[in-house]
């Protein structure tokens, strides 16, 4: 029988136990807190992304949850255990934005030497063709390029078959091909039950591929939600119209209006009672075209953080 066939399916610690849980999770650096009083549960077979400015805690949370680092105060958990026991038990794994590769070495062979590593490991081709890099295993490492290198990285993480997977800026140098492909090896792995957790600074990777996203802010968790109800959130919506008599004064003091943007005829208003702000537009003054569209991720991502940088 295959190897792969005697391997359980993602997630083979305790039933009933959360993936990941933080309870007043902080961790200070000195007199940095860079995160402060962080209470989060992620449950197994949830793709989560975990958003945030920089300097928010992101990337010392995931340090956190694979062990690097410890907690100032407060109780980390994965899988219902401390983080350096579930690495240890092959339960996690992590694609980071940097990581010593043997450049001299060709694809596979880095991926058969990582996985001789392990008592059990999925095999070389199977997590060769999980991270969609088949057609680049005889190609020495050090001419792959980085994004290329990234997708090798997300092989060796699928090595253990890990009930965790942890993602920090996965798709860094990655270009809109390799970002696609990459995300669709992903989710087909996730789809096995697999917990992914992944950090990004591309907010449309988290709106089309997270089923959940978790928004933090110097420290602490300010949104948690599905990207529509973390959207929501913003409050507002926008309306775009045209108009021959554009009148910027008369706009800005309509109720609920918070910004007007004129463009010769075209208008945008940012308007928190988008339904009364159109009636009164369509029913006195003379403007047509009109469409009304919901804030953005981008939007709300600065709102709830308050544009922190």
């Amino acid at each position: 029988m295959p190897l792969h066939d005697t391997l359980s399916p993602p997630g083979r610690a305790a039933t009933g136990v959360p993936a990941v849980r933080l309870a007043g999770v902080t961790r200070h650096f000195g007199s940095v807190q860079a995160v402060r009083g962080l209470d989060l549960e992620i449950a197994p077979g949830e793709v989560v992304a975990f958003l945030g400015p920089n300097g928010a805690g992101k990337t010392t949370t995931i340090d956190m949850l694979l062990g690097l680092t410890r907690a100032t105060s407060g109780t980390v958990e994965v899988l219902g255990m401390e983080p350096r026991a579930a690495v240890v038990r092959g339960l996690v794994s992590a694609v980071m934005q940097t990581g010593g590769l043997l450049p001299d070495l060709t694809v596979r062979e880095t991926v058969a030497f990582t996985a001789s590593l392990f008592s059990r490991a999925r095999p070389v081709d199977e997590a060769l063709d999980a991270a969609g890099i088949t057609d680049l295993a005889n190609r020495r490492v050090g001419s792959c390029s980085g994004g290329e290198q990234q997708r090798l990285r997300f092989a060796l993480a699928l090595l253990p078959d890990p009930a965790l997977l942890l993602l920090d800026e996965p798709t860094t140098g990655m270009d809109v091909e390799g970002r696609r492909t990459f995300w669709s090896a992903l989710r087909r792995d996730a789809a096995r039950g697999r917990t992914v957790v992944f950090a990004t600074h591309y907010l449309e990777e988290a709106d089309r591929y997270a089923d959940r996203i978790v928004l933090v802010s110097r420290g602490r968790v300010v949104a948690d939600g599905s990207s529509a109800e973390v959207r929501a959130l913003a409050t507002g919506r926008t309306l775009r119209f045209a108009t021959q008599h554009p009148d910027a004064a008369a706009y800005a003091a309509l109720p609920g209006v918070e910004d007007v943007e004129i463009q010769g005829e075209s208008v945008l208003l940012r308007a928190t009672d988008s339904d009364g702000l159109a009636r009164h537009l369509l029913t006195r003054t003379d403007a047509r075209d009109l469409e009304i569209t919901a804030q953005g991720l981008e939007d709300a991502f600065v709102a709830l953080t308050g544009g922190d940088q």
